[in-house]
């Protein structure tokens, strides 16, 4: 009976760890970390390795994400006439000025030179040399999923990707193939996948790196963290209340209307982290508590919410200011500009993306060369500030809908028009 009850233990905890949802897990690996970091003091650089690999990971997943979510989500969306035209205006220019709104905090606040690093300095030191066999790991694992088949002595790399494709495929097998849009739905499946495994290992990564910052540099670092926390608020906080004027002068409804009604939308999304997760349910808080249009509710809050991440883009955008500032580097106008496009460009069709910010922010820091060890950094907070702006993503979804809805309620009695 002892030796069954030890070979269960594991399994027990094990099944614990991956029960609790993944903030809780970053909020103990936090923990630990610190314990970890003033125990073992210069000893826990070695523990960076995991975040590190993380790092790779995603940067070698984010350029297919990203492309196949845009491509599907273009090929899904239900678009047509003037209506749609409308609807693309507003989500471009919602996340031209969510970006702007972040860009302007982070330059006002300037919350990377609270305390800044030496100018050029990674986020921790590399592990070992080139003999380091985990350096060895690190550099097997493909920094993209096409690279390894461009350079021929990458065998690793080439295995690395038909292992992970293979286990991912498995559960995709039967999956019949007819036409263009099934073949982008197993290729994206499968990266979604493959993301969430990524996912899983992050709290690792998480206590890691504050084990490796905690022990090498002690607490400097988390002091700038605090300053960029209070600067995306902020800035979080400006993006709503842009938002509620929009619905002023642009809807029938009052802002406190509105955000009485889906306020249980918001707040599933802040809980849950997930704009799809709360599409239904926004949907359904726009018809029967707001009381907007069938298809005014629709365009905004399931059509568009394939388009709209203000929130994200906003946080990526200010993410690659706060690290310059951090570097004590000077991004041109040319360059946050490029960051602008970048965001732009990297929100589209992201909802569906699991920590789509993790993802996409890899491809906002490269546009402008800035390093991707610090996206690390940012894990420590990330938990929470994707809430936040998951949150600002519905409260998004919500205003286009008010929008579309137009400045009159009559048409709320009428035979809502078929849907095509």
């Amino acid at each position: 009976m002892h030796s069954i009850d030890r070979t269960r233990s594991p399994t027990g905890l094990l099944a614990h760890w991956r029960a609790a949802p993944l903030y809780a897990r970053i909020i103990a690996a936090v923990a630990l970390g610190v314990g970890a970091g003033l125990a073992l003091g210069d000893a826990a650089q070695i523990l960076e390795t995991p975040a590190r690999l993380v790092l790779r990971l995603l940067g070698a997943l984010a350029p297919p994400l990203i492309l196949l979510a845009i491509v599907q989500a273009l090929m899904r969306a239900h678009l047509g006439g003037r209506q749609a035209l409308r609807l693309v205006t507003l989500l471009l220019t919602n996340t031209l000025v969510a970006i702007f709104i972040g860009l302007a905090v982070a330059n006002i606040l300037q919350p990377g030179a609270w305390m800044s690093a030496p100018p050029g300095a990674p986020a921790a030191n590399p592990v070992g040399g080139g003999t380091d066999p985990l350096t060895q790991f690190l550099d097997s694992v493909p920094k993209s999923i096409v690279g390894p088949f461009s350079d021929n002595g990458a065998v690793m790399g080439v295995i690395f990707i038909a292992v992970a494709f293979g286990i991912a495929l498995r559960g995709l097998r039967t999956h019949e193939v007819r036409s263009v849009e099934d073949l982008v739905h197993v290729a994206l499946t499968s990266l979604i996948t493959i993301l969430h495994w990524i996912i899983e290992i992050v709290p690792f990564a998480v206590f890691g790196l504050v084990a490796s910052i905690v022990g090498v540099k002690g607490f400097r670092d988390f002091f700038a963290l605090g300053g960029f926390f209070i600067a995306v608020v902020t800035a979080l906080a400006l993006q709503f209340l842009y938002y509620a004027l929009r619905i002023r002068l642009g809807s029938w409804a009052s802002p406190l209307h509105v955000v009485g009604g889906v306020r249980d939308a918001l707040l599933m999304a802040f809980s849950t982290g997930s704009s799809t997760v709360t599409m239904p349910l926004t949907y359904e808080l726009l018809r029967e508590k707001v009381g907007l249009r069938e298809q005014s509710a629709s365009m905004g809050a399931l059509v568009g919410s394939n388009f709209n991440n203000d929130g994200t883009a906003l946080y990526e955008a200010m993410a690659a200011l706060f690290v310059a500032q951090l570097l004590g580097l000077h991004l041109t106008l040319g360059q946050q500009f490029l960051v602008v496009l970048t965001s732009v460009v990297a929100s589209v069709g992201a909802a569906g993306i699991p920590e789509a910010g993790l993802v996409t922010m890899t491809m906002v820091f490269r546009a402008v060369s800035l390093p991707t060890d610090y996206i690390a950094l940012l894990l420590t907070i990330d938990w929470l500030l994707d809430r936040c702006r998951t949150a600002i993503n519905v409260m998004g979804d919500v205003t286009v809908s008010c929008l579309l809805d137009g400045k009159e309620r009559e048409g709320v009695e009428e035979t809502p028009p078929p849907s095509t």
